[in-house]
């Protein structure tokens, strides 16, 4: 074992707006429901819904009142995803499972719109969360877990840094059903390269006048 030294409990989350060069992260409000409604308005909204513990909303009312309720926990502690050109809010996040005595929280609750999905978009808005949990924060640990039969999430987790570290048999019922939970987590002795990959990844110089990346994300964060 390890000794830990100078360790001390972390206060708590807070409200803050994360700011980065194409998205920011704002604390979730009403004010963002009617563009969360139009971002779930596609034909394939089932299957990104499929892993949520939400469904996707029918009505612009039924968004309203899922922001309602969301927008006043402070665990999640729920953030949109604003596009910076636009203003539209064009997914959602929410930081999850506070142990600020461990310093150990997890990400979770990611809709990310058809607008952000499989974008440099998604991958900033992640990174504001990741650089909010060890810079400012200053935790020691960064959860995903995903349903072991979401090969999507779990790829997503190792393109973006996290390390598989297992599988926790019928650990939740979703939905009715059974959830076998992978495992991925990042900690703070990882922060400092993977920190630099990202920050290599999302320099415009890394793309080309079409947006297509030059370089891999996990190229960029080296051994």
């Amino acid at each position: 074992m390890t000794n830990v030294v100078n360790w001390a409990a972390r206060g708590g989350l807070g409200r803050k707006v994360m700011q980065g060069r194409m998205v920011r992260l704002e604390p979730l409000t009403q004010a963002h429901a009617d563009d969360l409604f139009v971002a779930t308005q596609v034909a394939d909204a089932d299957e990104r819904f499929r892993w949520l513990p939400d469904v996707p909303p029918s009505e612009r009312q039924d968004m309203a009142a899922w922001v309602e309720q969301k927008a006043a926990l402070n665990d999640p502690l729920f953030f949109a995803v604003v596009d910076q050109a636009s203003g539209r809010a064009l997914g959602r996040q929410a930081l999850m499972r506070n142990d600020a005595g461990n310093g150990v929280i997890e990400i979770g609750h990611i809709y990310w719109g058809p607008d952000m999905a499989r974008s440099a978009r998604a991958t900033e808005a992640l990174f504001l969360c990741m650089r909010h949990v060890f810079n400012d924060l200053g935790y020691r640990r960064f959860e995903w877990k995903s349903n072991n039969d979401n090969l999507p999430s779990k790829r997503a987790a190792e393109r973006f840094g996290f390390a598989f570290e297992g599988v926790f048999r019928q650990h939740m019922i979703i939905k009715g059903l059974n959830r076998d939970t992978a495992w991925f987590a990042m900690i703070d002795k990882d922060w400092p390269r993977l920190q630099a990959g990202y920050a290599a990844w999302l320099d415009p110089a890394n793309f080309d006048t079409a947006g297509v990346q030059k370089r891999r994300l996990q190229a960029c964060f080296g051994a």
